[in-house]
């Protein structure tokens, strides 16, 4: 079983101030694969003086030194990838075909666009086309609270993670504590890309003491959350009393409808789609709403295809 206690502040892996350990939970086999410590408010507040330091220089690093580091991350990414997708496969029992093309697959995805983007964007730039004396400049927030799901690990982190590291803002992960090992892996590419001490941290915990006391800290300056509404709520709460700005993604499945004239596949295709990624993902569409006529034909094909779907051990092809 993995050992995972330490946290990742100010460009060393640490010892946590007070020890808190919880086991990481394979689903697919319902046994712990790794022990990880949750953080106190003191790791979290280790982590954020951390993060408000190295704002000073990181704030006013270059564009070109920004996408140099970068693209150096994106290379060793790609070198880790079957350690990333083991990562996944252990902490949310994702099939393996899945977990290296889509969730690992993400991480990367994700990271290229990002560094294009950074490429092509303008930082200073006239603020319209006759106002040649004014200019609109972009500057980074400062500290952002990051706090990502257990569904999506890889690819929520780095939507998060990379963006603020282009824009020059310093930052704390907090990856659920439910599926932390994938993050764990970025924090070590951030090590060996040699990112300034201080730009990204992590600490690991859960959402009533170190998401709290991230989210309530006086020196974070943005939040960004993905997540549950009741804990949206509650974050809100914190930032609203120094108005930190706030980016939420809250949880919520879609519905599907399907018609009598829906091609003959709709109804398949739907059950799939609640399947994949082992059935965690918020755009499941696990609510069917059909067109009333067809609606005993539904229930039948719907029965037929669970039936014949196949359960089986994530680490096999499929």
């Amino acid at each position: 079983m993995l050992e995972k206690r330490n946290f990742y502040i100010n460009g060393s892996w640490v010892t946590p101030k007070k020890p808190n350990d919880i086991e990481v939970i394979n689903p697919a086999t319902e046994k712990a694969c790794a022990v990880i410590s949750l953080g106190s408010k003191d790791d979290v507040n280790h982590a954020v003086i951390s993060a408000k330091e190295a704002f000073k220089t990181w704030g006013y690093s270059t564009k070109e030194e920004r996408i140099a580091l970068l693209e150096t991350f994106y290379t060793l990414y790609k070198k880790r990838w079957s350690d990333i997708t083991d990562a996944i496969i252990q902490e949310m029992g994702a099939p393996k075909d899945f977990a290296s093309k889509l969730q690992t697959g993400t991480g990367a995805s994700h990271t290229k666009s990002f560094i294009r983007y950074l490429k092509e964007f303008e930082f200073e730039k006239p603020l319209g086309e006759h106002a040649k004396n004014q200019r609109l400049i972009y500057e980074p927030k400062g500290v952002c609270a990051l706090i990502t799901p257990w569904n999506w690990p890889i690819n929520q982190v780095t939507l998060k993670v990379i963006p603020a590291l282009a824009s020059g803002c310093t930052m704390i992960l907090k990856p659920s504590e439910l599926a932390p090992l994938s993050a764990m892996i970025l924090a070590e590419l951030i090590d060996e890309t040699k990112f300034p001490k201080g730009v990204f941290n992590l600490v690991n915990g859960d959402g009533a003491i170190t998401g709290d006391a991230l989210t309530s800290h006086p020196d974070v300056n943005m939040i960004s959350f993905t997540g549950s509404t009741r804990a949206g709520a509650l974050i809100s709460q914190n930032a609203a009393k120094d108005f930190k700005r706030v980016s939420l993604e809250l949880g919520g499945k879609g519905a599907n409808i399907i018609f009598k004239d829906a091609d003959s596949e709709a109804i398949e295709r739907g059950a799939l789609r609640c399947f994949r990624n082992s059935g965690q993902s918020c755009n499941a569409p696990t609510r069917m709403l059909v067109e009333k006529s067809m609606y005993d034909e539904a229930i039948e094909r719907l029965k037929k295809y669970t039936n014949e779907f196949k359960v089986d051990d994530p680490k096999k092809r499929g």
